[in-house]
């Protein structure tokens, strides 16, 4: 590509690889030397003289582009995690490579040979075919496998694989450069920076608490962060749908992808966990394995109207329909004055708009991966989801980006490949869902409510299936507009046609739980107030906990008004907020609650709905207002939910008790699924590397108590609502329905037609 000076039309990291790829093989061939010739050589030196150069070189630039991309921590990894994960990928490849070169001089010297070697040569030569067979078509589990049972040599170790990884990431750093682009006069001489760079950074355990702890990363130069955003479409995914159904589940590692390696689910490396999932009959089993292949079996396709949409918003810059803008926010300029207040006032306001646009860089690498699938998928008559669970018993597709879990863009253009009729009940159902959609409190009328609203935007809905870009846009004003934008399309169809029953629809619909982590809290404690206020009692109109829960919330407001602030701050912020409280203010904190939601996380996430609405423009005013929110919210809430909160408190009592002995929390799912808590204390192990010392951690002996403690009740309600997921899947299946599951942290959805 170089010669042909075609290089500007490569992928960019690959642009990056050409000029980065011979100075860092150089400086690899030349550690390799100095090696060899030291007396006293260094604890990486038999290791690096494994591999050839180039080889090394290849597996070092890949690796280490590959965790920036995947990971997009604001553009670094840490240290310890990428000299790990660089020593184990040459481990693998060195196996790889020992086994073809032993094969092949096996071959070379048994000219003449009795019956016996004879017989060997050909089971060595039939082994080596069928490596190479798997290398060319990248079946790289199956490769480990077959070396690994020829091998004998024991693992190196995460000592000696972090020490040889941190040597071949610090001759990445000394060797990478990049150049901006040349807009200088013809005289001046390029800038050229290094790629990449050690530092050592604070990092949060969790996001909005102060404080945190040193970790040494790796931090890419600007300009390589910023032509990731190009780059995310060209990634190579794994784990992407399936074209055929998936295998069915019948252990612990057998089903799901065909070549790719898949588990049940996914432990985390947690012992316990694997052992205890390992070791549980599959007779016992049966119900779990059935309710995944059934959700494996939902197929699905691209609807591509609505993606031709989105990407025509994408090319045209986002910043519409939740599509995040592609351009950064400018940084503001350093003021004139040298007044110290605002000079203050400038720092935070750079270090915000610096925050804003990392997080778009993010959230703009996320659309590219998943526009990336859909574009992949689109020509395809329909594609599967193999799933399998977490630790607590929920299920989830296997692929992680282009799913039915995910955002509004991905809801909106996936749909089920499979159609049916709608029937004079079907297209009754699609009525009531498209108001779902819209949102803005039409999804809290009574459905008579919710058909009369459709009835009177009819034209508007015409208009948005007719007209999506140049129209009236009605369907941008939805809550979820891409969904709602695939609804609008589905029902003018219907209403066009002069037998509308008969017209064939592939769109799910959407039965939602209210707040279902409380609807298991209510029907554990037979609570029916509780069961009330979450719908699990029928009513004429849906109960609404959230706008419940904001009137209680106001009424303490409004009381708090009446005190006098010089004896009471809150009242001053009681006056600020009056009018700002409503359901979407609180929601969030109240479908987390039941999931042990905390202070800190109630208040982050009141915070965020304050500065979407951009009324309080003072920082720290804005604190101290989703601080005050953030308390009465819970307060209402332990009002409301007493007897939920008296549950939580008793899981929570039960699960101190065991951890005091030791003992991770561990029960039994009502489908069989065994779930041990994996909260564990880590132990360090040291290691010097010539970057930094490296604190490699692996899972200890001692439980976390405190963490065995408050992770119990969330995760037993978890493992509850899969389980129940589950049933529900099954029995769907039994009665020729098609389903798929959409729960995560803030709702769980059924999808049936």
């Amino acid at each position: 590509m170089c010669d042909k000076k075609l290089a500007p039309n490569l992928p960019y990291v690959k642009r990056l690889f050409l000029g980065w790829f011979e100075p860092l093989k150089e400086a690899i061939e030349k550690e390799q030397k100095l090696q060899k010739q030291k007396k006293q050589k260094a604890s990486y030196a038999y290791h690096i003289g494994l591999l050839p150069a180039d080889k090394m070189a290849v597996i070092v630039m890949h690796k280490m582009m590959g965790l920036l991309m995947i990971d997009r921590d604001d553009g670094y990894v840490r240290l310890v995690q990428a000299a790990v994960q660089v020593g184990d990928a040459i481990e693998q490849e060195v196996r790889i490579h020992n086994f073809l070169e032993r094969t092949k001089k096996f071959r070379s010297r048994n000219g003449i040979q009795d019956d016996e070697n004879e017989s060997l040569s050909k089971k060595q030569e039939i082994l080596r075919k069928r490596v190479k067979n798997f290398i060319k078509k990248k079946r790289l589990n199956e490769v480990k496998k077959l070396v690994k049972s020829e091998d004998s040599t024991s693992t190196w170790g995460r000592g000696a694989q972090a020490k040889l990884g941190s040597r071949l990431i610090e001759l990445l750093i000394e060797t990478a450069v990049v150049q901006p682009p040349i807009n200088q006069l013809p005289d001046d001489s390029p800038e050229i920076r290094p790629a990449f760079r050690h530092t050592l950074k604070t990092i949060r355990r969790e996001p909005g608490r102060r404080g945190g702890n040193m970790h040494g990363v790796i931090e890419c130069d600007s300009l390589v962060r910023e032509g990731l955003d190009k780059t995310a479409s060209h990634m190579v995914i794994p784990y992407v749908p399936m074209l055929i159904p998936p295998r069915k589940w019948k252990g612990y590692d057998r089903g799901g992808h065909l070549f790719l390696p898949s588990y049940v689910m996914r432990t985390h490396g947690a012992r316990q966990q694997q052992d205890a999932i390992k070791s549980v009959p599959r007779k016992q089993m049966q119900t779990v394995f059935e309710a995944l292949d059934t959700l494996g079996q939902t197929k699905w396709r691209v609807n591509k109207r609505v993606l031709a949409v989105i990407e025509n918003f994408w090319h045209g810059g986002g910043n519409v329909a939740g599509l995040v803008d592609r351009e950064d926010v400018s940084i503001p300029e350093k003021p004139p004055s040298e007044d110290a207040m605002e000079i203050q006032k400038w720092k935070w306001s750079v270090r915000k708009v610096k925050k804003c646009n990392r997080e778009r860089h993010a959230q703009r690498c996320d659309i590219e991966l998943k526009l990336s699938v859909a574009r992949r998928m689109k020509d395809e008559e329909g594609f599967y989801y193999p799933h399998n669970l977490d630790f607590r018993g929920r299920a989830y597709p296997m692929h992680p980006y282009l799913n039915h879990m995910s955002s509004d863009l991905c809801r909106g253009v996936l749909e089920f490949a499979e159609g049916k009729p709608l029937g004079k009940a079907g297209l009754r159902w699609l009525k009531i869902h498209l108001s779902n959609l819209y949102g803005g409190g039409v999804e809290k009328l009574s459905y008579d409510a919710r058909l009369t609203f459709i009835e009177n935007h009819l034209n508007d809905i015409l208009d948005s299936a007719d007209k999506p870009i140049d129209g009236k846009r009605w369907w941008l004003n939805a809550e979820d507009p891409f969904q709602c934008l695939a609804a609008c399309i589905n029902l003018s169809e219907a209403l066009r046609s002069s037998l509308s029953h008969t017209v064939i629809s592939h769109l799910p619909i959407h039965l939602d739980g209210s707040c279902n982590g409380l609807q298991h809290y209510a029907a554990l404690g037979r609570d029916s107030l509780e069961a009330a206020a979450v719908n699990l009692v029928a009513g004429e109109r849906p109960a609404d906990v959230y706008s419940e829960i904001a009137a209680r919330v106001l009424e303490i407001m409004k009381r708090d008004c009446e005190k006098d602030p010089a004896s009471n701050p809150a009242a001053d912020l009681a006056k600020v907020l009056i009018r700002q409280v409503d359901r979407k203010l609180v929601k969030q904190t109240v479908m987390t609650s039941v999931y042990g939601v905390t202070y800190v996380g109630a208040r982050e996430q009141i915070k965020r709905r304050l500065e979407e609405r951009a009324e309080i423009t003072d920082d720290r005013l804005l604190f101290s207002a989703a601080c005050y929110a953030a308390k009465v919210t819970l307060t209402a809430l332990g009002e409301m939910f007493e007897a939920a909160r008296s549950i939580m408190g008793w899981l929570g009592d039960c699960a101190k008790v065991i951890a005091a002995e030791n003992q991770a929390v561990r029960w039994t799912t009502p489908l069989g699924l065994p779930v041990v808590q994996p909260y564990r204390k880590s132990e360090r192990h040291l290691i010097r590397t010539s970057l930094q010392v490296l604190a490699l951690q692996k899972e200890g002996d001692s439980v976390e108590v405190n963490r065995q403690r408050t992770a119990f009740p969330p995760n037993f309600v978890h493992s509850l609502d899969g389980s129940h997921m589950m049933m529900t899947a099954v029995a769907c299946k039994d009665a020729g329905l098609q389903f798929a599951d959409e729960q995560n942290s803030q709702r769980k959805i059924y999808r049936v037609v």
